[in-house]
């Protein structure tokens, strides 16, 4: 498969208050607000997307519409995870997941977002060599 832009879609109780909080923590740009639907873009990854919709809206598939956002997690991959724990930190973000370093060679932690949603932010670690023999991963 072959396409030009990744995107999410999110239910949201307040759209515009979603993409304000990724607007103003991530870097996200907001593009069309009407209300019920807000689209946003990465302000330097033009081919990636956040859209809040309504979550009771008729646009939203029936089988969900109205509920909150349950087990759904956004990461996003950077390159000095420490220092983004601090800024996001400092701006009062609710932590859910203290930053850890992991064996399998990920160095990570988790935010909560809005209507339920969390963010994970991570940078890629050496793994533990001992971990990846455990795994068959050893080379």
């Amino acid at each position: 498969m072959d396409f030009a832009l990744i995107g999410m879609a999110v239910a949201a109780e307040k759209p515009a208050t979603a993409a304000a909080w990724f607007a103003e923590h991530f870097g996200f740009t907001i593009n069309i607000d009407l209300g019920w639907y807000v689209n946003t873009q990465h302000a330097g990854h033009q081919n990636v997307t956040l859209d809040f919709v309504q979550r009771d809206h008729e646009s939203w598939p029936e089988a969900t519409r109205g509920r909150t956002i349950v087990g759904t997690m956004l990461a996003f991959l950077v390159a000095d995870v420490d220092a983004e724990f601090e800024r996001l930190s400092a701006a009062g973000l609710r932590v859910v997941m203290p930053l850890v370093t992991e064996k399998w060679g990920q160095r990570r932690f988790q935010v909560a977002g809005p209507d339920g949603l969390l963010v994970e932010v991570l940078q890629a670690v050496a793994p533990d060599p001992q971990w990846l023999a455990d795994n068959g991963l050893a080379g």
